[in-house]
């Protein structure tokens, strides 16, 4: 396990360690052990369920980690296994609505936090350089289970954050029990993505394009054509999935936050090239850029639909897995694959962490 200490001293970050729920009740996290040894007996098989079956959280809670005071949702036994859900753009914690009560039925505490400048995740300073690169938010999530005294967990995310949880997985594997990645290996080689990839493909990240240009910074700062062009991307890469208006409005709430727009323009632009990122993560972003591989116990999701994939075969990225490893292909699903198919979702969280 990172010492704390010593880990803060080498990204320059501090971590609190108090944690509130909203309302003002108040919740200590010295209780909680984040020990994640398996239970006794079979294997939990998750129940199906109709995706949209939980509408909302009971409570979000919140704690001071690292940069940031981060609002996250919490469900299952205080002293269960822990699985860390972590959602993507443009998308928040509702992704994982009706996964986590799934796994805390199973016997798991979940914790899904909103990441930073979505949700109630503010910065606890007006002077911290709003910043999005890959390694920055891998860190908070290192910050968030020191703050709440988890000394392991599962990871299991997609879009951001499978990108995420792949980084805290390569760089930080003691604290890792298992990792569910959507997509696979979704580490950033800036370099790399200077080369232009086939039209077709080119043609699916028009908004990380338009994002680069004032015009884009422009329309994600203003409400109307920020949501509109939300739902345009949900649209576009979840062809199949038939969500309605309250669903949209429910995640749309977490684009409210005041740096929504500076963090989503960051991150795409730095992916670019375009945005420097901090020299306190610079050690960090060279492991990174070597492509570190992943040994932890993995199942990576390709969801059939989603237009990103060039393939979901898996075989891109199958020799950054080098631990056990299983591969699936998520039929009939796009690109948000937990709120699309919760069941399966959950259940890789449970086969990951039983390999």
């Amino acid at each position: 396990m990172i010492n704390r200490r010593t880990f803060n001293k080498a990204v320059g970050l501090g971590v609190g360690a108090t944690a509130v729920s909203i309302g003002g009740a108040s919740a200590s996290a010295s209780a909680a052990t984040g020990v994640t040894a398996h239970r006794p007996g079979v294997k939990p098989t998750i129940p199906g369920v109709v995706p949209g079956t939980h509408t909302e959280f009971p409570e979000i809670k919140q704690v001071r980690a690292g940069v940031l005071n981060i609002g996250y949702a919490e469900l299952g036994p205080r002293h269960g296994p822990v699985v860390i859900c972590l959602h993507g753009w443009p998308y928040d914690i509702h992704s994982f609505v009706d996964v986590a009560p799934l796994l805390a039925d199973a016997g798991y505490r979940v914790i899904v936090p909103y990441l930073r400048g979505h949700g109630t995740t503010t910065f606890l300073s007006g002077a911290t350089f709003r910043n999005a690169q890959q390694s920055a938010i891998a860190v908070d999530v290192i910050a968030l289970m020191d703050a709440l005294k988890i000394r392991q967990a599962v990871l299991a995310g997609f879009d951001w954050g499978s990108r995420t949880a792949d980084i805290v997985a390569a760089l930080w594997p003691e604290r890792v029990k298992a990792l569910v990645s959507t997509s696979g290996y979704l580490i950033t080689n800036v370099e790399a993505q200077k080369t232009p990839l086939p039209p077709k493909a080119e043609q699916v990240w028009w908004y990380q394009y338009y994002f680069a240009t004032d015009r884009g910074r422009t329309a994600m700062q203003t409400p109307n054509l920020r949501d509109g062009l939300c739902r345009l991307v949900w649209d576009d890469v979840s062809p199949t999935w038939k969500f309605d208006d309250a669903i949209f409005a429910r995640t749309a709430q977490a684009f409210t936050n005041p740096d929504y727009a500076a963090i989503v323009i960051h991150n795409y632009r730095w992916r670019l090239g375009l945005a420097d990122g901090e020299r306190r993560y610079d050690a960090l972003e060279q492991k990174l850029a070597a492509r570190p591989t992943i040994g932890v116990p993995t199942i990576t999701l390709d969801p059939e639909l989603d237009p990103f994939l060039a393939s979901t075969d898996g075989t891109g990225y199958r020799r950054f897995f080098t631990g056990k490893y299983e591969h699936r292909v998520m039929t009939g699903v796009g690109h948000d694959a937990p709120q699309e198919a919760p069941t399966a979702f959950a259940q890789a969280v449970v086969d990951a962490d039983y390999m």
